[in-house]
């Protein structure tokens, strides 16, 4: 029993000593999507703000493939230091419902949260030329001919699969789900008109509808978004309550973490929205940001999320490729 009390009160001597020291080397964050894209991103900017606050260099890895599956599981199976942290998206909840029969991880008991960042709401685009004005005119096609519509997204489980899937099921309409490999396909097959449109996170698009290669159909946003305040929100085209089902981003660490990294992590999370300059970068970005949150905070959002994105796969009957 005295040995046991011994190696407890080691562990919990350094434990407490390297929670003090903390970052006493580079930090990663480790994105499950190639570089360039929205989650990259956000990451990068966050990182260099957090590599500030902490005084120490913070990297952002790539660890794309398997709809982040990869990264997520690196991520679980890392140390739970501090020095390995994970850039979630809806991809974290949606891979563990899709996946459930395969157990490859508990979205919120493996991990430990350390803040959610922002939102990335959605805008329906189709090509430029469209025949179609609003969300409401594409529902009144698939409803005259079951299927022929289709939507484009950067693979099953993505945002832009269930954003679709979401229509589907909200109206009782069957359209055709086109999977690409990443969003810049997808978006060129809508832009060329070979897919009848999709739906597709605000970075990155302004120059293509101001050429008029591509038509904003609607925004996923609660109120009209101040980029195109001449397009309808998606419950002003007759989807309520659509905005709840916009992509939050977060940071999580392996399950384990001291408390004192993750408090450490939280303030230099919090001050890098905080920032002036990093929320003009971000709402220039299309991503709302509402400072933060507290762990706690974040976890509840999770185990939401969780739920809510449970509720759409059921109700538009969407399965693992």
């Amino acid at each position: 029993m005295r040995r046991l009390f011994s190696f407890a009160f080691i562990f919990v001597f350094f434990t407490a000593v390297n929670a003090q020291t903390y970052p006493a080397k580079p930090v990663k964050v480790v994105v499950g999507f190639s570089a360039g894209g929205p989650t990259d991103v956000i990451a990068r900017i966050l990182a260099q703000d957090m590599a500030a606050t902490l005084g120490q260099t913070v990297l952002v890895e790539n660890k794309a493939g398997a709809a982040s599956m990869i990264a997520t599981q690196e991520v679980k199976r890392s140390a739970p230091d501090g020095y390995t942290l994970y850039m979630t998206t809806l991809t974290h909840s949606v891979n563990a419902i899709l996946y459930a029969e395969k157990k490859p991880y508990d979205p919120i008991e493996d991990f430990t949260p350390v803040s959610l960042v922002c939102y990335l709401p959605l805008v329906m685009v189709s090509k430029g030329d469209t025949p179609f004005n609003t969300a409401t005119d594409v529902v009144n096609a698939a409803k005259a001919k079951p299927g022929e519509v289709t939507y484009a997204s950067s693979g099953t489980g993505g945002s832009a699969h269930l954003a679709g899937a979401l229509v589907e099921a909200l109206t009782n309409t069957r359209m055709t789900h086109v999977p690409f490999k990443g969003n810049a396909p997808a978006l060129t097959e809508v832009i060329a008109g070979r897919v009848t449109f999709m739906f597709y996170p605000m970075i990155g698009i302004a120059d293509q509808v101001t050429q008029k290669r591509l038509k904003v159909l609607a925004v996923s946003t609660e109120k009209r978004h101040p980029d195109y305040p001449g397009v309808p929100t998606m419950n002003e085209s007759g989807f309520p309550g659509f905005e709840e089902y916009t992509q939050g981003l977060g940071v999580v660490g392996p399950a384990g973490m001291p408390a004192p990294v993750i408090s450490r992590l939280n303030e230099a999370i919090r001050a890098s929205l905080a920032n002036p300059e990093t929320k003009d970068k971000l709402k220039k970005l299309g991503a709302i940001t509402e400072g933060g949150s507290t762990p706690a905070e974040f976890r509840g959002w999770l185990a939401k999320d969780l739920e809510r994105w449970a509720r759409v796969i059921k109700a538009a009957g969407v399965k693992a490729e």
